[in-house]
């Protein structure tokens, strides 16, 4: 099971995921099927899409970017805070700029689940103090 979370979108105006991981699909709670195709900037709640942008645009102006963080929000609502991400371009075959990815490896809830709202599946444990995930 991986436990580094692998996201990646494409170069389009309104980017889609074009890959996630598993730990990826189990943090977000989401089948490949709804997670790929899936407008990248919903992956972080509204209050945070404008420095998730900011942050995607200094790392296409430096070909990557080390030790972002910020609050995103899984298929259900639940808010969860990762932290030392790495964000990098990708480029096709012939060295063209063609989309962006991020990895990240510590994440933590920022609140308990909601009634009903069962954990991500394949993440593990929620994290405790000093064991984050």
């Amino acid at each position: 099971m991986a436990t580094t979370v692998v996201l990646a979108h494409d170069g389009g105006a309104d980017p889609r995921l074009i890959y996630a991981n598993r730990a990826a699909l189990g943090l977000w709670r989401r089948p490949w099927g709804a997670m790929v195709g899936l407008p990248s900037r919903l992956t972080a709640e509204p209050a945070e899409r404008q420095s998730r942008s900011l942050a995607l645009e200094r790392a296409r102006q430096f070909e990557a970017l080390e030790g972002y963080g910020g609050i995103r929000i899984d298929s259900g609502g639940r808010r969860f805070r990762i932290e030392n991400a790495r964000l990098w371009t990708l480029r096709d075959g012939g060295g063209v700029p063609c989309g962006q990815a991020a990895a990240f490896g510590r994440w933590w809830w920022l609140e308990p689940p909601r009634s009903g709202s069962p954990p991500p599946t394949g993440v593990g444990a929620e994290p405790g103090p000093g064991d984050r995930t």
